[in-house]
C-alpha cells in the first residue's frame, strides 16, 4: 500500500526538490528501505554504516515517534504519512509576581488590551514586568523575541550575542538597520528594544557562550529562548537549562522549513530527547550556506515568544511534550508528539551527564587546523589559487554550490551541486589538479573530503570559498 512520506528541506536535494513522495510498503523499515533504493543519494543520510538510523534522524508516523511504537517494523496504513524529522539546531505554572512589582498609570495604558484579557488581567502583566528572559541570539529568531518580549512588558530581557550586524543580515533580521551595519549586534537590539518600550531593562552578554560561562549566565533568567544557528551551542543550552531547571524555548529555521518546542526536563523531554547526537559537521547547511526565507524568522521567532509568554502567565498548553513543524512553501503547520527517552544522558532515569562539556568536541567541530588530521595541508587560499593561475598553471575548477548561486556569481569552474557530486563524479578526471569552491568554504570541504575517498587525490578546497574571492581577490565581483 502506499504511504506519503515528507521530506525535510535539508534532505531535498537528494529527492529531486520533491517535499513528499508515495511509497509503497507495510512497514516502516520497507518504506524507508524503498525510500533508500529510489533516493539512492539520500540513503547515506537516513542510515549509519551499521545499517541502523542514524541517531539524528527522527521517524514520525503520524505524529507519533517510531522509537516508541514497534520502531521499524511498525505497520503502516494507506492514510499514514511518515515523517523525516532530521536535526536542524500542558500548562506551565507562570512566574510568580514580585509583590512589590506594580504598574504604573502609564504602563497601565500601555497593555491596557492585555489588561482586559482575563487570562492576562493584572496579574498576567505583573509576572510579565517580573520575569526574566535570556534570549541567546540577537540574530534571526532573536530579532522578532526581543522585539516582540519588549512590547508584551516582559521587564527584564537578556540577550547573548558577540556578532556584528552585517549587510547579509537585514533581509530578517529586523531588529538592526542599516544604519547598523559594522555595529555590535548587542547594542543594536539594545537601542532597538529600548526604543519599543523603554519600561524594559536590557541586560547584555557580550560574549561567546560556553561551558565555562552558560551556568553563570543562565541561573539569573526565568525562561531561557534558543535562538542560536550552530549545534554546539544548541546542545550547551538544553543542557544547561536541565542542570538548572529551567524551561527552553527551541525553535530552528531553514530555506522554508521551521521548528518551535518547549523543552523541560522537569514535566517533558529535553533536545537530547529528540536528538541524542548531532548530525556530522557539514551535512546541515547553516543559513549562510543554504539560505533562509526573509520572513521566516519572524514566524518562528514569533511563536517562540508567544510560548515565552503563556510560561511566564501561565495560560493554555505549551509546546512542552509537542513539536510543531512549519513548511512556508505549503503553508502546512504538522504537530509531532515528543516523549522523554528514559536513556536520555542527561534527563533521564539514569543520567551520565552530570556537568557541562566540550560541545565542540560532542558535535565534531575541531579546535584548530591541526585538528583535522591534516585536512589543513589539503586547502588552498584564494591568494594562493590567484598566484597559480596567474602562473598558468593547469587547475580544475570545480563549484559545487547550487544553479541559482552560480548565476549570481561564478568563476570560470564546472559546476556540479553538491547534491548531484555523487552521481555525476564520471565528469570529473583523478590525474587533475582540482580545486572545489563553494560560497565560504563549508560545502567544498564535504566535497572535497568524499572526492578524497573516492579516489581523487589531488583535490583541495578554497578556504573562505567564493566569498573570500570576492573580498580579497576581485571587489567587482557582488557578494551575497
Amino acid at each position: 500500500m502506499a504511504v506519503t512520506v515528507f521530506i525535510p528541506s535539508p534532505l531535498r536535494s537528494y529527492t529531486g526538490k520533491q517535499a513528499s513522495v508515495m511509497l509503497e510498503g507495510e512497514t516502516v523499515e520497507e518504506v524507508l528501505g524503498n525510500l533508500a533504493s529510489r533516493f539512492a543519494q539520500l540513503r547515506p543520510h537516513l542510515y549509519a554504516e551499521n545499517g541502523g538510523l542514524r541517531s539524528y534522524v527522527n521517524i514520525y508516523l503520524n505524529d507519533k515517534d517510531i522509537r516508541y511504537l514497534k520502531q521499524g517494523k511498525t505497520p503502516v496504513g494507506a492514510s499514514d504519512t511518515l515523517s523525516i524529522v532530521p536535526a536542524i539546531a500542558g500548562g506551565a505554572p507562570g512566574i510568580e509576581a514580585v509583590p512589590d512589582v506594580a504598574l504604573r498609570n502609564e504602563e497601565i495604558l500601555r497593555y491596557s488590551r492585555h489588561l482586559i484579557m482575563p487570562e492576562v488581567g493584572m496579574k498576567g502583566q505583573m509576572r510579565l514586568k517580573a520575569s526574566r528572559v535570556l534570549i541567546v541570539g540577537a540574530g534571526g529568531l532573536g530579532s522578532p523575541l526581543g522585539l516582540y518580549l519588549a512590547a508584551a512588558g516582559v521587564g527584564t530581557i537578556g540577550i547573548v550575542d558577540f556578532d556584528v550586524v552585517e549587510v547579509t543580515n537585514l533581509q530578517r533580521q529586523i531588529v538592526h538597520t542599516t544604519a547598523d551595519i559594522g555595529r555590535s549586534k548587542l547594542a543594536s537590539a539594545e537601542e532597538s528594544i529600548r526604543g519599543v518600550n523603554p519600561h524594559v531593562v536590557v541586560e547584555p552578554h557580550e560574549v561567546r557562550l560556553t561551558s565555562e560561562n552558560a551556568l553563570r549566565i543562565l541561573e539569573r533568567y526565568d525562561v531561557i529562548v534558543d535562538g542560536t544557528d550552530n549545534f554546539a551551542t544548541r546542545y550547551l543550552v538544553n543542557d544547561a537549562c536541565v542542570l538548572l531547571g529551567k524551561p527552553n524555548v527551541y525553535g530552528s529555521i531553514f530555506r522554508f522549513d521551521g521548528q518551535v518546542s518547549v523543552f523541560d526536563a522537569r514535566s517533558g523531554p529535553c533536545y537530547r530527547c529528540l536528538y541524542p547526537a548531532p548530525p556530522p559537521p557539514g551535512l546541515v547547511p547553516s543559513c549562510a550556506e543554504g539560505g533562509v526565507l526573509g520572513v521566516l524568522p519572524g514566524i518562528i521567532g514569533s511563536l517562540q515568544a508567544l510560548e515565552t509568554i503563556k510560561l511566564i502567565i501561565g495560560q493554555g498548553d505549551t509546546l512542552v511534550g509537542r513539536l510543531v513543524l512549519f513548511d512556508a512553501l505549503r503553508f502546512s503547520f504538522r504537530e509531532l508528539t515528543l516523549r522523554k527517552d528514559p536513556a536520555c544522558p542527561i534527563c533521564g532515569e539514569s543520567p551520565t551527564i552530570h556537568a557541562l562539556i566540550d560541545y565542540d568536541e560532542f558535535c565534531g567541530i575541531p579546535a584548530s587546523p591541526a585538528g583535522q588530521g591534516g585536512t589543513a595541508q589539503r586547502d588552498i587560499t584564494v591568494e594562493q589559487l590567484k598566484a597559480q593561475r596567474d602562473r598558468g598553471e593547469n587547475l580544475f575548477l570545480l563549484d559545487v554550490r547550487e544553479p541559482h548561486e552560480y548565476d549570481i556569481v561564478h568563476l570560470d569552474a564546472h559546476l556540479i551541486p553538491l547534491g548531484d557530486l555523487p552521481a555525476r563524479m564520471s565528469e570529473l578526471d583523478t590525474t587533475q589538479d582540482i580545486v572545489v569552491y563553494c560560497r565560504t568554504g563549508v560545502r567544498s570541504a564535504q566535497a572535497a573530503e568524499f572526492l578524497r575517498k573516492s579516489g581523487f587525490a589531488r583535490v583541495r578546497n578554497l578556504t573562505g570559498g567564493i566569498d573570500a574571492w570576492a573580498q580579497r581577490i576581485d571587489p567587482s565581483l557582488p557578494r551575497y
